[in-house]
């Protein structure tokens, strides 16, 4: 029997009955409402906040884990790279899963999944056991990020639909400066396990006030076919190249198990590509990066977040360990970052309606790399210069808040207007697995350069850790200097309000 076929046990009666049966119906009392799509809108908020600090927050607390598990380098860096690439891995699998069985059932389960997770991740008695449990946690924050901006879509008029997607928005960027600051603040004074257990009240608020407010989801279409076979080789794919730059230093470039997690990621790579080409209705539609402007805007778009999340993997190792700030000093500093970003942001989508993508984008980058030249310079240990140090980094967050918001709008609006739903998709994956790129890419230099036989940052002379981090900072200048050169090569779009019109309600997480 076909996935279209009418009989009881088709596909399409499983996906009827599972909205009908699971979906219950919103509160009538919250419902009737005239401000009920607020509710909905705030309800969202909550998982953004919650993702968003759990992301940054995380940065801070690998120093302390080096310590506690008393782990090389390469191992704790698997507490951020694992959960990113689960995210890459799933969100795509999980959007098209939620249209056809329901985005309010998969966006509650998704919260009860992340709290579980993020529970288990502070009773975590081992570091490969906290890295099992981040997985779990990624799948469940992959849940509700891939419906979150579907719901807000979905329930506000065309009108007020920019209002409800920026509001969350403002709410992602209030958890991503929040979390380094919040991170610092819980090691210093109750433990690592509370920056998990954190999301345990925030996720039981999410889920009750999901379950009770959301509107159900609309009957899906009964023909879309599930690509199981992309969904199966995705995660193996990206996790095949980044375990190899991960583990480049800890294993050696001779390494058989480094050649293995290389052959597994070619192979499944190819085969994926194969799968998606010829799937009728594909996990990720990669005939979208045949368009110029697509394939280099998610070009720019995966070195600039590799850029960014290699900053937030080296700042705190380097303010801990070369400036001795405690968690919180260094969280607070590490905040200014995102901050600067999420106030630049609307200021680089102003640039983009009247200007189009290049100029803010090459001027975005520019001032990324100045800020990381600073970074370079006065990284050297003096107290003196700390305050230096810390302005490099508002000025990296200006230069990112300019280049992220007119890079994605240049993104979307080289899609077909059909399929920016799969343009986000390859957008968020593309953003997730240059997050954990940089990571890993920076973690791996880190250790090279550090020579030290343990893999670890423990003990060193602050010259050492200086000239390491050093290292690392210019490969992440290089990624940033790619990333414009991208940017200045990409087709000239057309300026203006006309040039997002299409896709001005289509934002990505």
């Amino acid at each position: 029997m076909t996935e279209a076929s009418p009989g009881p046990f088709s596909l399409g009666a499983l996906r009827a009955a599972a909205l009908e049966g699971r979906e219950p119906p919103p509160l009538r009392s919250v419902a009737r409402l005239k401000s009920y799509r607020w509710f909905v809108v705030g309800t969202v908020c909550i998982g953004a906040v919650m993702g968003q600090v759990d992301a940054s927050m995380t940065q801070v607390l690998l120093p302390r884990l080096e310590v506690e598990f008393g782990a090389r380098l390469a191992s704790v860096s698997w507490v951020a790279v694992a959960y990113l690439l689960a995210l890459a891995s799933f969100m795509p699998i999980f959007g098209r899963l939620s249209d056809m069985f329901g985005r309010k059932l998969l966006y509650t389960a998704g919260f009860l999944l992340f709290i579980a997770g993020s529970a288990l991740c502070g009773y975590a008695t081992s570091l490969p056991w906290l890295i099992f449990f981040r997985v779990l946690q990624a799948i469940g924050g992959a849940l509700i990020t891939s419906n979150s901006v579907a719901i807000v879509v979905m329930i506000m008029g065309p009108e007020e639909r920019g209002r409800g997607l920026g509001l969350q928005s403002a709410a992602q960027a209030v958890g991503l400066g929040a979390g380094p600051a919040i991170g610092g603040f819980i090691l210093d004074t109750l433990g690592w396990q509370w920056a998990f257990w954190i999301n345990v009240p925030l996720g039981i608020a999410g889920a009750i006030l999901g379950w009770f407010v959301l509107p159900q989801t609309a009957s899906p279409p009964t023909h879309e076919r599930f690509d199981w076979r992309g969904a199966i080789l995705i995660a193996p794919a990206l996790t095949g190249f980044v375990a190899a730059l991960n583990e480049l230093h800890a294993l050696g470039p001779t390494s058989p198990i480094l050649f293995a997690c290389l052959l597994v990621g070619t192979v499944c790579a190819i085969l994926f590509v194969r799968t998606e080409h010829r799937s009728a209705s594909p996990l990720l539609d990669l005939k979208l990066l045949t368009k110029p402007a697509f394939l280099l805007g998610n070009l720019a778009n995966f070195t600039s977040y590799a850029t960014l999340f290699g900053v937030f993997f080296l700042v705190p190792f380097a303010l801990v360990r070369i400036y001795q700030d405690t968690a919180l000093a260094a969280g607070l500093r590490l905040s200014i970052l995102p901050v600067m970003l999420g106030l630049l942001a609307p200021a680089g989508g102003m640039l983009y309606d009247r200007l189009g993508a290049r100029l803010p984008t090459c001027l975005g980058m520019l001032i990324c790399i100045a800020g990381l030249a600073t970074l370079y310079f006065f990284l050297d240990g003096t107290p003196a210069n700390l305050w230096l140090v810390t302005l490099s980094l508002a000025v990296i967050g200006v230069g990112q808040g300019l280049f992220i918001s007119p890079n994605s709008s240049a993104i979307m609006s080289a899609a077909p207007a059909g399929e920016t739903g799969q343009a986000g998709s390859v957008l968020n994956v593309m953003r997730m697995l240059g997050m954990s790129t940089g990571i890993a890419g920076a973690s791996t230099l880190l250790s090279l350069s550090l020579g030290s036989s343990s893999g670890s940052t423990l003990d060193l002379p602050t010259a050492t850790l200086v000239a390491a981090s050093r290292d690392a900072i210019l490969l992440l200048i290089c990624l940033a200097a790619v990333a414009g050169l991208i940017s200045l090569i990409r087709p000239r779009g057309v300026a203006g309000r006309d040039a997002g019109a299409v896709h001005r309600d289509q934002i990505v997480e």
